[in-house]
C-alpha cells in the first residue's frame, strides 16, 4: 500500500506518461472532467459556458455551431412574413366565422411566426431576429381586423340591398304618367350629374385608401382600448403574450462563451 501511494506521488510531481492511479484520481472526485467526451482533463483545458472541456472538444463546439449571415436573416424574414400572413389568415378566418375577435388565437400566431423564422435561419437568432418577429406578429393580429371589418360590411350591406330594390320597383305613377314635378326634376340632372363627376374625381386612389386601411388595421387594438376598454384592454394584454412568445422563440442559442486555455 505503502508503494502504491508512493507510485501515485512520484505520477504526480513528475507528470510522466498517465498511469492508473493518476488517471482514477481526479474522476473519483468528480472533479476534472471534460462535460463534452466524459473523458478526464489533464493538461491544457478551456471552460465553455463556465464548464470544463478539453481542447479537442471546445474546437469542435467552435466550429459545430452555425454562423450568422445576411443570407440567413433574409431566409428568415421571408419564412417570417408567409408565417404572418397564415396567421393574418387564421385570424380573420375565426373573427368572420365566429363573429368575435377571439384574442387568444394572438397566442398561436406568435408562435407560427417565432417557429417559422428559426426555421429559415438554421436555428438562428438574436436580436435583429426578434425584432421582426415582434413586427411580423403584432402586424398580423391588428391587421386582421381589416377583413373582419369588411365581412361585417358587407352582412349589413346585403339587407340594405334588399329593401332598396323592393323600393325601385314600385312605379312612380299611374299609368306609367310621371308624378308632378318629375320634370323639374329631369331639368336638374345635369346638374346631378356634374356633380356627381366632381364627387368621383375626389375620391381617393387605391394607393392612398389601402394605406388608410392600414393604418387602420395598425391602429385597431388601440382603437378597440378606446370603445371598449374591457375587452380591449384583454385583447392587448394577450397580443403582448403573443408578442413575447415570438420573442422568446427567435433568442436563438446561447452563445458559446469559451475562457481559457489553463
Amino acid at each position: 500500500m505503502c508503494a502504491n501511494v508512493a507510485l501515485m506521488q512520484s505520477g504526480e510531481g513528475t507528470q510522466s506518461s498517465p498511469q492508473f492511479e493518476t488517471a482514477e484520481f481526479p474522476s473519483a472526485q468528480g472533479g476534472n472532467v471534460c462535460f463534452v467526451c466524459h473523458q478526464p482533463v489533464s493538461g491544457t483545458y478551456y471552460r465553455v459556458n463556465s464548464r470544463m472541456a478539453c481542447a479537442a472538444c471546445t474546437e469542435r463546439l467552435r466550429n459545430s455551431l452555425p454562423k450568422d449571415s445576411h443570407a440567413a436573416f433574409v431566409r428568415a424574414v421571408l419564412f417570417g412574413a408567409a408565417a404572418a400572413i397564415a396567421g393574418l389568415a387564421l385570424y380573420a378566418m375565426v373573427g368572420i366565422v365566429t363573429g368575435l375577435m377571439i384574442g387568444y388565437v394572438s397566442l398561436a400566431v406568435g408562435w407560427l411566426v417565432g417557429k417559422a423564422m428559426m426555421k429559415g435561419s438554421g436555428g438562428l437568432g438574436g436580436r435583429r431576429y426578434q425584432i421582426v418577429a415582434v413586427l411580423f406578429t403584432y402586424a398580423a393580429v391588428s391587421m386582421a381586423a381589416i377583413p373582419i371589418g369588411i365581412a361585417e360590411y358587407m352582412k349589413e350591406k346585403k339587407p340594405q340591398q334588399g329593401i332598396a330594390r323592393g323600393q325601385g320597383t314600385s312605379t312612380p305613377g299611374e299609368g306609367g304618367q310621371p308624378e308632378a314635378g318629375q320634370g323639374a326634376a329631369d331639368s336638374q340632372r345635369p346638374a346631378d350629374s356634374s356633380d356627381q363627376n366632381v364627387r368621383l374625381a375626389r375620391k381617393p386612389s387605391i394607393a392612398s385608401a389601402m394605406g388608410y386601411l392600414a393604418l387602420m388595421g395598425l391602429a385597431s387594438p388601440f382603437m378597440e382600448l378606446a370603445s371598449d376598454s374591457f375587452h380591449g384592454l384583454i385583447g392587448l394584454v394577450i397580443l403582448l403574450v403573443g408578442v413575447r412568445i415570438a420573442w422568446q422563440l427567435t433568442r436563438g442559442r446561447p452563445p458559446l462563451v469559451v475562457d481559457g486555455p489553463f
